[in-house]
């Protein structure tokens, strides 16, 4: 007795149900090596102890004769414990679509009990053993936002990513204009992936699974597009984007987000972890109309104006209204001027960054200054609230 209380008991949950399932769990239960902290038959109904980080193993059982892959990517946003899966009858499908999911094993009942515990105890151990990635310093992140189209977000964003690249930062360009995003096009890439195809695969979010997703441009710039058709767009979760950038941030120097013009769920798990802001401003009214209004949200939902940096794109046009004239509506300062350039246009419609098209044009040369700007700067403090107090402000204003 005294011997099996010393063995280290694996915490082990039950989702899911199926024949024989029942039977199985109250004999597991008895086993005293291990420590059952409970069952539910709907995962949904577990969030609550998945997500403690405290369990081991997860058996989930699935009366399917397919691979459960909706509830296992359901149970991967909770818990990055290993998963077992648990069926009845035939399920040679399962077999097959498990080799390339991640789950450790898949066990067709009946079984004996030591035979599941010894897939339970060797899916507990080897994810204790798997080695993790640290890095001594997370990557950071860099959004670029524009409160309204054709400002010339995208194709700033874009020729950033390559520039920084070229510098030799190991860079991501991640499309987050979820429903009309044009990064792939700018870069001249045709995308088998995007992120869309990434959140909704089945298994855990993690440095292997990122990289087996973005598309490698030639300059060295890895990009991760947004999804190709605006629908898919609604599956891009806040929940998935914020683990994304942790992953991402564990894995890259630098990751430029390219956004969309709104303040919804992603956008706000962006703002969570940016370092950079850089807010795009127009020589026209509509445009510093729309950054006003923008700034204004910035202020409700408690993000540091210490990290923005307003970028006057096309400054030399002249269309009668001058830098003076948009920092004093704006009541800011412009940190960088981007002059207008023929060059720019011409490598959109050929797919090829004007940073690699065209270095020494007037538009290469100032997003080449602001990649080395931003790089030498020092990360500043994070000091912005979480979403969901930032949700809260705005519902008291």
């Amino acid at each position: 007795m005294t011997e099996q209380t010393d063995i280290q008991r694996t915490r082990l949950y039950f989702t899911g149900d199926c024949d024989g399932f029942s039977e199985l769990k109250e004999s597991l239960a008895q086993h005293p090596a291990l420590e059952v902290i409970g069952s539910s038959e709907h995962v949904a109904q577990a969030s609550g102890v998945l997500a403690g980080g405290h369990l081991e193993c997860i058996l989930h059982a699935t009366r399917s004769e397919r691979f459960p892959a909706a509830e296992v990517a359901a149970i991967r946003e909770q818990t990055r414990a290993p998963i077992v899966i648990v069926a009845s009858g035939a399920a040679s499908e399962i077999l097959e679509d498990a080799l390339e999911a991640d789950v450790s094993d898949v066990l067709l009942l009946p079984q004996l009990v030591e035979n599941v515990l010894f897939v339970v105890k060797k899916a507990s151990h080897a994810k204790r053993a798997l080695p993790t990635v640290t890095r001594a310093k997370l990557g950071r992140v860099i959004t670029v936002f524009s409160p309204k189209g054709g400002t010339g977000k995208t194709v700033t964003a874009s020729n950033l990513g390559a520039a920084l690249a070229k510098q030799g930062k190991n860079t991501l360009l991640l499309d987050l204009d979820l429903q009309f995003g044009d990064a792939a096009i700018v870069m001249g890439i045709e995308p088998e992936k995007t992120v869309y195809d990434l959140v909704v695969a089945p298994g855990e979010l993690d440095h292997e699974k990122l990289a087996g997703y973005i598309t490698k441009h030639p300059c060295g710039l890895d990009v991760l597009p947004a999804p190709l058709r605006p629908e898919d767009a609604e599956l891009v979760t806040e929940s998935k984007i914020t683990r994304l950038l942790e992953v991402a941030r564990e894995t890259y120097d630098v990751i430029v987000v390219d956004t969309s013009p709104f303040f919804h769920g992603p956008m706000l798990a962006t703002l969570d972890r940016t370092d950079e802001l850089l807010v795009i401003c127009g020589l026209d009214v509509p445009t510093l109309k729309n950054v006003r209004l923008a700034l204004q949200t910035l202020e409700l939902l408690a993000f540091p104006t210490s990290r923005i940096r307003f970028v006057l794109n096309r400054a030399n046009t002249k269309v009668g209204l001058s830098k003076r004239e948009v920092e004093t509506a704006l009541k800011v300062s412009i940190d960088t001027e981007v002059p207008s350039d023929r060059t720019v246009p011409i490598s959109v419609n050929q797919g090829n960054p004007a940073v690699l098209a065209s270095p020494n044009s007037d538009f290469s040369r100032a997003m080449t200054a602001l990649a080395q700007t931003l790089i030498k700067e020092p990360a500043k403090k994070s000091t912005a609230k979480s979403t969901q107090r930032r949700r809260l402000s705005m519902a008291r204003s």
